[in-house]
């Protein structure tokens, strides 16, 4: 069995959790200049044990071990939403690094290691998912040529070249080399820490459906029209909304999770009725008939409206993406290596949030495994994980390691 030490492992997470400090979180966003330190930082502490490392065009890092393989790639993601937790992506790194420090000690896989990337951008301050995206070939230079951020409009050639990154070649996948994708991460909700359980094997990432939904109604003045014959587009619309709370637990799954993320009213002044409201409208599950069926009822309760309300209402799709399930294979090495080392103390559970192992589940036999977020919190400064769940978790996913490269030996 492939084994951490504890202390180093802890010691860098919170080493890298000072570049960035913000309260008890930190602040690395993408192509920052704390998230570019970040990322030498990490190229460091992978020279430092004979990997090749090295920050691509797209900032991604990628730490090669020596030999021709197969490899394990591990990582996840190095920087962080605003002013947000210090684990979120973070942890999923360093667990890599470790793994692949405690391989390389280990001199068990004769040209066999652990390849460590940090992917770019996951947390979506340009796009979503550039980094995997880039890595797997399917980002596009047009993309990169009209992508800006997000928070402060830069232009993401501009961000680029600003970091020294202008001009380098981004790196692509090596699919021989590979046996396996694993990524670790917070589970960002409360799930593991309710049920007392340190480890979650990742089954499937859920599906995001989002929806723009649309009223028209009549933009008249609030002091003189009568309330009979109003035609306002936000009353509309907040009815729709107490419709999907009464009806939707009543088609959703176990773990679907549904969100009202914005709502807007036009022209949005105080002294008058609104002509046309509109929200932005999503939901999650790992189940497409699920999703469908959430789907079909969402869109009844937009018909119904339109046929007998005042006001007209359009439901528009924005983005239906697909479920992404976990390799089989690599969902029974973390689940083999969690019986051995805290057994009773970990539970197969879908993710109800969207990670760059979604993107890698098409081209290589991808996992990954949670640890217990305290009190559910992410994306928040506060965010925590208690060192002896990152210590459980660690142990775990590098034991997983050695079990895939165990299995994939020559």
């Amino acid at each position: 069995m492939i084994k951490i030490n504890a202390e180093r492992l802890l010691s860098d997470l919170y080493e890298l959790r000072k570049i960035g400090a913000f309260k008890t979180g930190v602040h690395r966003p993408t192509l920052s200049e704390d998230d570019m330190i970040s990322r030498r930082w990490l190229c460091d502490k992978l020279e430092a044990f004979g990997h090749t490392a090295e920050i691509d065009g797209i900032a991604n890092v990628i730490g090669r071990a020596p030999g021709d393989g197969p490899h394990v790639l591990a990582g996840s993601h190095i920087e962080s939403q605003n002013e947000a937790g210090w684990l979120d992506g973070a942890l999923g790194v360093i667990y890599a690094l470790e793994a692949a420090r405690a391989v390389h000690e280990a001199n068990a896989f004769t040209g066999q290691g652990v390849d460590v990337i940090a992917f770019a951008d996951e947390e979506g301050h340009f796009g979503n998912f550039f980094g995997s995206y880039s890595f797997l070939g399917e980002l596009s230079e047009e993309t990169i040529d009209t992508a800006s951020d997000r928070t402060r409009g830069t232009p993401l050639r501009e961000a680029l070249a600003a970091a020294g990154l202008d001009g380098l070649s981004r790196r692509r996948i090596e699919p021989d080399r590979y046996c396996a994708f694993l990524e670790a991460h917070i589970e960002q909700g409360d799930w593991l820490e309710a049920n007392d359980l340190a480890v979650g094997i990742v089954t499937s990432i859920v599906a995001i459906w989002q929806y723009r939904i649309i009223f028209e109604g009549t933009q008249n003045h609030a002091g003189t029209t009568r309330m009979a014959i109003r035609r306002d587009a936000g009353v509309a619309l907040t009815e729709l909304c107490h419709r999907i709370k009464e009806t939707f637990p009543d088609v959703a799954g176990e773990r679907s999770v549904w969100t009202t993320g914005r709502i807007t009213l036009e022209p949005g002044a105080p002294s008058i009725i609104p002509g046309r409201a509109e929200m932005l409208f999503q939901f999650r599950d790992a189940e497409i008939e699920t999703l469908e069926r959430m789907q079909a009822h969402l869109q009844s309760l937009v018909t119904e409206s339109n046929d007998v309300g005042l006001c007209t209402a359009r439901l528009e799709v924005i983005s239906r993406a697909t479920p992404a399930v976990m390799d089989a294979g690599v969902q029974a090495a973390i689940e083999k290596a969690a019986g051995e080392i805290i057994p009773g103390k970990h539970t197969r559970m879908p993710s109800g949030a969207g990670h760059d192992a979604q993107n890698l589940a098409r081209h290589l036999p991808s996992g990954m495994l949670f640890v217990p977020s305290i009190g559910g919190i992410s994306h928040h400064w506060t965010e925590n994980t208690s060192d002896e769940d990152i210590v459980a978790g660690g142990r775990v996913y590098a034991a997983a390691i050695g079990e895939l490269l165990q299995a994939a030996k020559r």
